[in-house]
């Protein structure tokens, strides 16, 4: 069964097709990314969920558990080694 891609336009003026009911931009997500820090080296479904749920910093994200972090929509396990190293890095970890 194949899915027709359908083409979009975002409220910027961009266009762009999607086959699923996702209404993110791919132009606006990639102007949205940061250039910088931990949230740059992760995916757009990824730093989606981590915004959403109100994590910015990462020492906002040391307060959470790597359980509690991949509950959130959008979170897969391939973005947690990305996310240990942000935190090596700054001398934090995951809340036990």
């Amino acid at each position: 069964m194949t899915t027709s891609k359908q083409q979009r336009t975002c409220s910027k003026g961009h266009r762009y097709y999607k086959s699923s009911d996702c209404p993110t931009c791919p132009t606006c997500e990639q102007e949205r990314k940061p250039e910088s820090g931990f949230l740059s080296q992760l995916s757009a479904p990824a730093r989606r969920a981590l915004e959403h749920n109100g994590v910015t910093s990462i020492q906002q994200l040391s307060t959470f558990t790597e359980k509690e972090i991949l509950k959130f929509h959008g979170m897969g396990p391939a973005s947690l080694p990305k996310l240990r190293a942000a935190l090596q890095d700054n001398g934090l970890t995951f809340k036990s």
